[in-house]
């Protein structure tokens, strides 16, 4: 993953693209391979129906596409250009990579990856991993900070670069991860929305994978065999409690394979009147709107009889 914007920041903050590993531990599949164009064609539809779900690409955007050197931004950057190619409406692609000076961070990979495909870049270098390694114990989990400093970069090139859209490689599980870790963290029923306008009203977040399974995306990217560059800082700390409720939910999805979709699903079919936020429904006008149904009942040519007939019915013993 990529980043975890202001807005939705759940206490445990999603990192880049964080557990690569799973990638590797998957078999290869042949690009020719049926297989593989139907996961591809899968990937594809997936991310299609999310971008016009929620309106996130209009005709002349110009989208920074976030590239760590993990699974997900890699394949959200091949998802994206196949789409440029294709699309009704025209819009720019051009992929950023923050350089944060970790130690061993093989600085020559994405730039030949990106001359290789042809696409548009700029490499940022922002020495935020010794501004986290100064200020959080080692025995602290460095998410927080670590994710604060790239916002920071990443929203200021964004402006630089006269982006409409800056787009991150979050894919479904992240998202039901955010969801239990406000759940369980922060004490509030709050996600990783597909869409997001930031805090300063300045830029759009969207995040196009958000129909994606990660386990998809996994095979995508170990069939494609892109250089992944591991990453470790922050999400793949072993205390980190993103890779606690990951754990969690790999767990649920073994044991009963859908629950992941189900739960993804839920975010999309919220009824705030079966929960408890007096801000989203007005429990205290429920008494009205009963009198004033009951006050069109009386109105209502043989509305009680009809009522007292079913009443009867009802508990009747005959």
């Amino acid at each position: 993953m990529d980043l975890e914007t202001a807005n939705t920041a759940p206490l445990d903050d999603a990192q880049p693209d964080a557990g690569e590993t799973a990638a590797d531990e998957q078999p290869r599949m042949s690009r020719d391979s049926t297989n593989f164009k139907r996961l591809h064609r899968r990937l594809a539809r997936e991310m299609g129906k999310a971008i016009a779900d929620y309106s996130m690409i209009q005709d002349g955007d110009r989208i920074m596409v976030c590239l760590s050197g993990g699974k997900d931004s890699y394949t959200l950057l091949t998802l994206l250009t196949e789409l440029q190619r294709r699309a009704p409406v025209s819009f720019e692609i051009i992929a950023m990579n923050l350089d944060q000076k970790q130690p061993g961070f093989p600085e020559h990979v994405l730039p030949g990856y990106l001359d290789g495909i042809g696409v548009d870049y700029r490499i940022i270098e922002a020495d935020t991993y010794s501004i986290v390694q100064e200020k959080v114990p080692a025995d602290r989990v460095a998410c927080s900070l670590c994710s604060r400093l790239r916002r920071g970069v990443i929203y200021r090139t964004a402006a630089e670069l006269g982006a409409t859209k800056i787009a991150l490689g979050h894919h479904r599980d992240d998202m039901v991860e955010t969801l239990f870790l406000n759940l369980f963290h922060a004490a509030k029923l709050k996600g990783m929305p597909p869409k997001l306008l930031t805090n300063d009203s300045r830029h759009v977040v969207i995040r196009p994978l958000a129909y994606c399974a990660e386990a998809d995306i996994a095979r995508f990217a170990r069939a494609m065999a892109y250089p992944i560059i591991p990453c470790t800082l922050c999400g793949t700390q072993p205390q980190a409690q993103r890779a606690v409720i990951k754990e969690m939910l790999q767990g649920w999805e073994r044991l009963h394979p859908g629950r992941l979709d189900a739960i993804f699903h839920a975010t999309q079919d919220i009824r705030p009147s079966q929960l408890a936020d007096a801000a989203l429904f007005d429990f205290g006008g429920l008494d009205a709107q009963r009198t004033a149904a009951a006050d069109t009942a009386e109105d209502t040519p043989g509305s009680t009889f009809e009522h007292f007939s079913s009443t009867r019915a009802l508990f009747s013993f005959d």
